[in-house]
């Protein structure tokens, strides 16, 4: 049987595409309040721009714990898989890495092996994605694992929020980085830098933001057949626009996906996240 993938609930797949392709996903936790619940399953992307509107209710996340990973492992070996690959969010971002490869040590290092895409989003799923592809043509665990880092490295991220306070306040930016989004009307964009999120520039308006996430995506791209995504958390309309701009400037593109984040990566980001994740093909 060809070699297990498995993945988090940050990867953001379009609906459907984890089953079709027999991708096991184990999901972070989200908690709104009082009320705890599955990333992705329990509690989405509404009910957490419900919760972010409510600035007296806490909003936390945290990874899975070693032994769902384990379970995981164990039920995919169980049914007949060679080995399993389970690539995850980058490390620098959350323990999920680190729960899946304690989770692997216990279980057999031998027989599952542990990614760190140094991404998130689609810059994690393409990555899953091109792990199962080598799976589903029979290469060995080795093979899948290189598959999927392969596409990792070559992966960009680039995003605007509103503000920088919540990604401040969850640990995933520095305070002196975040000064940079404190100034009245100044739109923060930042990208991911070897697996962290770091201020890349400073623009005025929304708008000015927006294009800018097309300019970087367009050098990111260059002129070769690309694999594009667009997510957002409460900002569809901008996200469609986003999207049309980039078809028009990068009409080469294989593949371009729109989604709205979960609960996990939109609790950090907050409210008005628009991003653009940008894989050159090899």
């Amino acid at each position: 049987m060809p070699v297990a993938v498995v993945t988090d609930s940050t990867t953001y797949l379009p609906p459907g595409v984890a089953e079709q392709r027999g991708i096991r996903i184990v999901p972070l936790e989200v908690r709104l309040g009082d009320r705890v619940g599955r990333d992705g399953q329990d509690i989405g992307p509404t009910q957490l721009v419900a919760a972010l509107a409510d600035r007296h209710l806490d909003v936390q996340t945290s990874r899975p714990t070693p032994a769902a990973f384990a379970a995981c492992f164990r039920e995919a070996l169980a049914q007949g898989a060679d080995g399993v690959v389970s690539v995850h969010l980058s490390r620098e971002l959350s323990g999920t890495w680190d729960a899946a490869r304690l989770a692997a040590e216990e279980v057999g290092p031998d027989r599952v092996r542990v990614v760190d895409s140094r991404a998130m989003a689609m810059g994690l799923g393409y990555a899953v994605l091109a792990a199962a592809d080598a799976a589903d043509a029979g290469a060995g665990g080795a093979v899948v694992e290189d598959a999927a880092a392969d596409v990792a490295a070559r992966c960009r991220v680039f995003f605007s929020v509103d503000n920088l306070d919540r990604l401040r306040r969850g640990g995933r930016i520095g305070a002196a980085a975040a000064l940079l989004g404190t100034a009245l009307a100044v739109k923060p964009l930042l990208h991911l830098s070897e697996g962290r999120i770091m201020p890349l520039e400073k623009v005025r308006t929304t708008e000015r933001a927006s294009q800018r996430l097309v300019d970087l995506a367009v050098q990111a791209a260059g002129c070769g057949p690309v694999d594009l995504a667009v997510h957002h958390l409460g900002a569809a309309r901008r996200a469609d626009d986003l999207a049309e701009r980039l078809r028009a400037r990068l009409p080469h593109a294989d593949r371009l996906l729109v989604s709205e984040v979960g609960a996990v990566i939109g609790a950090h980001a907050g409210t008005g996240l628009l991003g653009v994740v940008v894989v050159p093909k090899a």
